[in-house]
């Protein structure tokens, strides 16, 4: 299988090049994979339309170029807009990460009159069905009618698939949907493990089978489909022995603005206890990226431990990512559990052979909803979880 980790070093010279808004985690959807909090619904204080024009004209100082508008579904903002019209005034490459829900022509015809760049639209699967009982939700119909209108106004898109055992031998459907639609990019982006899809982690895990006939499927289709279309194929690190070198290392070239304005250095981050979030209400932006205690406590090497310290890949693959770290081992500092050089590795090996033995799924899923869980996942999510 390809390499899930990022083979692409990206130097940003200390600068942070790539900037995520996650302007609201409200949404219409109750997706069993979302990496939005499982407290999600507590946080309510977002920031207003002029608090986040002023954390655009912050990052654009600091030399950020690339910004994606996410969420929750960020159609929720009805000063989505505004706030591109703001980024594109600025300089900004933009991109809509969205659902579809709320995408009406009205609306994209004036995202398009304001300068947004491009469109990440999700699809689950190829079948109305299948798809909205994925998501907790009616959603296909709406999902077709943006897509089309996506298309009809020009905006450059990416079909974006979040795959998981659900929809993992739904490729065939799924390319044939793109090319109805006249899509040039499509991406499988096989689910990763946080937050909700940690939680719901026994069901979503495809296994090593599963995996090896997708992708062998959607090289087909790449050599069928040529330079017509574009298919990415994002294999879990689970799967691969060595982690992703998440975000290219820690506060290096990536940061996550939350709802209530908290600055992460990825948008998981919030997963790790003990860390102090910096506020962009508090702190000027530049404070954040270049001295705030948590951007800098994993930035670099100084903080690894063995084998990391040892390893001839530590400035490959940085040690893998703090948020799984923590979540499997109880302790961020700790080498990625995805690591076949980790201690831990063996979480990792009994999830893949969990789901190796594991019946069909029936849809026992905690769906994203206010409610759902009662705390968060307090202990590390080992074997006796899965």
């Amino acid at each position: 299988m390809v390499k899930a980790g990022s083979e692409l070093r990206i130097d940003g010279g200390g600068k942070p090049l790539w900037l995520v808004l996650e302007l609201t985690y409200k949404c219409p959807l109750k997706c069993p994979w979302c990496s939005n909090p499982l407290d999600f619904a507590e946080i309510t204080d977002e920031l207003t339309t002029e608090e986040w024009k002023k954390v655009l004209r912050e990052a654009r100082e600091l030399g950020t170029i690339q910004l994606g508008f996410s969420g929750g579904e960020p159609m929720v903002r009805k000063d989505l807009e505004e706030l591109v019209a703001e980024a594109v005034k600025l300089g900004f490459y933009t991109n809509l990460i969205t659902s579809g829900m709320g995408l009406t022509k009205e609306r994209l015809s004036e995202l398009k009159r304001v300068g947004l760049q491009q469109i990440q639209l999700s699809f689950q699967h190829s079948d109305p069905q299948i798809n909205d009982a994925m998501v907790g939700a009616p959603s296909f119909d709406a999902k077709m009618s943006a897509a089309e209108e996506i298309k009809a106004q020009g905006f450059p898109v990416v079909l974006n698939v979040p795959i998981s055992r659900y929809n993992i031998e739904d490729a065939d459907g799924l390319i044939a949907l793109a090319e109805k639609l006249g899509f040039e990019y499509v991406e499988f982006a096989n689910v990763q493990y946080y937050n909700w899809a940690l939680l719901n982690r026994a069901e979503l895990l495809p296994t090593r089978e599963q995996l090896e006939t997708a992708e062998a499927r959607i090289i087909q289709h790449r050599e069928r489909l040529g330079k017509d279309m574009t298919i990415y194929f994002v294999v879990p690190d689970y799967f691969d022995g060595r982690p992703k070198a998440c975000m290219n290392g820690w506060g290096t070239i990536h940061f996550t603005i939350a709802p209530d304005g908290k600055a992460l250095p990825c948008q998981e981050a919030r997963v790790i206890e003990g860390l102090e979030f910096p506020n962009v209400r508090d702190h000027a932006l530049e404070w954040i990226w270049k001295h705030s205690p948590t951007f800098m406590k994993y930035r670099g090497n100084s903080w690894m431990k063995e084998p990391c310290v040892s390893c001839d890949e530590k400035e490959t693959d940085f040690g893998g990512c703090r948020c799984q770290a923590f979540l499997l081992t109880g302790d961020a500092a700790n080498t990625d559990p995805a690591c076949s050089k980790s201690k831990h590795f063996h979480i990792i090996q009994s999830a893949i052979a969990a789901a190796e033995t594991r019946q069909p799924p029936r849809m026992p899923l905690v769906m994203r909803t206010k409610g759902a869980v009662s705390h968060k996942l307090k202990e590390p999510v080992g074997t006796s979880r899965i």
